[in-house]
């Protein structure tokens, strides 16, 4: 097993560098020259003196391949460059503001997994019941409704009509509650029809029969060995969904106006500050292999049928 982990460890260095050439590619692809994106943000009138000045300062007068092993051992110190917006490292900018996401993050996680598991479990054992319709329901909802419009409702209901929990900004735990909801919603509808239809299917498995037959109480039979073996599936789009929820909750953090990074992405955007995209991208790509290769080992803990397999690689 030690052996398979390895692998699945260095297979995540070629990913990743194929992750940098497409990133560095894309910008150097790109109609914005970021000489110009950078004079652009401090609102100067740049001069071709000063552009050319500038270019030189980037490095963008020496060939790709330099330009592009320049940037490698750039970010494996990370250092992204500098932000052209507040001329401060961008990696300074970065982990100033991960705080924040991560916990949202966390937040919404956990809501969606204390709901999601026992509505999911519930309706995959006791099929057409009550709590399969629920299931159905809350899938079709969380389908339907749009993530900027939801937490709309939730601050219109919760915020300004009962006035239970703040708007906007971070600070208390109530602060967390709306946006992790907003955040989660989508991923609740989600893991509950993979969680039913993955007890389902191994509801019908032999060794749930060979239980049944041994005498083994339906508990046991459903608590220790369905449960553990159907979660697997769900387990994987948590690994999926960790790095969009990481990077992806632009909009939430938007509505709340929650001081994560999506918010200081969008802004570097609109202000074409290159630099912050790039780290943007990188760190999205880095937050993704690792969550997979995290959610790879945790199903070799939960699933010994996969350890099996990963023995076969030595």
């Amino acid at each position: 097993m030690g052996t398979y982990v390895l692998k699945r460890i260095i297979t995540i260095v070629p990913i990743f560098l194929l992750a940098t050439l497409l990133t560095f590619g894309m910008i150097n692809l790109s109609p914005v020259d970021p000489a110009e994106a950078y004079f652009a943000a401090a609102h100067i009138q740049a001069t071709d003196e000063m552009l050319e000045q500038k270019r030189h300062e980037f490095g963008l007068d020496q060939p790709l391949y330099i330009q592009y092993v320049n940037s490698l051992i750039k970010v494996g110190q990370f250092d992204f460059g500098i932000s052209y917006v507040t001329n401060k490292p961008v990696w300074q900018e970065i982990s100033a503001r991960l705080p924040a996401t991560i916990q949202l993050t966390i937040g919404s996680l956990l809501i969606a997994i204390l709901v999601s598991v026992p509505i999911g479990f519930l309706a995959g054992i006791k099929k057409n019941s009550g709590m399969d319709h629920l299931s159905r329901f809350l899938s079709f909802i969380g389908a339907s409704i749009p993530s900027f419009w939801l937490g709309y409702l939730l601050i219109f209901f919760f915020s300004v009509k009962l006035d239970l929990f703040p708007v906007e900004g971070i600070g208390t735990w109530k602060h967390l509650v709306l946006p992790s909801v907003t955040l989660a919603f989508p991923l609740i509808a989600l893991y509950t029809r993979l969680l039913r239809a993955s007890v389902l299917e191994n509801l019908q498995e032999a060794y749930v029969l060979f239980a049944r037959t041994r005498g083994v109480h339906e508990t046991i039979i459903m608590g220790k060995h369905v449960l553990r073996i159907a979660i697997s599936p769900m387990i994987t789009g948590l690994g999926m969904n960790l790095g969009n929820l990481m990077t992806g909750a632009i909009i939430v953090e938007a509505v709340f106006s929650w001081p994560g990074f999506g918010r200081f992405f969008i802004e570097a955007v609109f202000n074409r500050d290159v630099p912050v995209i790039q780290g943007y991208v990188l760190l999205a790509a880095g937050i993704f292999l690792i969550s997979n290769l995290l959610v790879d080992l945790i199903q070799m803990v939960i699933d010994p049928r996969i350890s099996r397999r990963g023995r076969q690689y030595r």
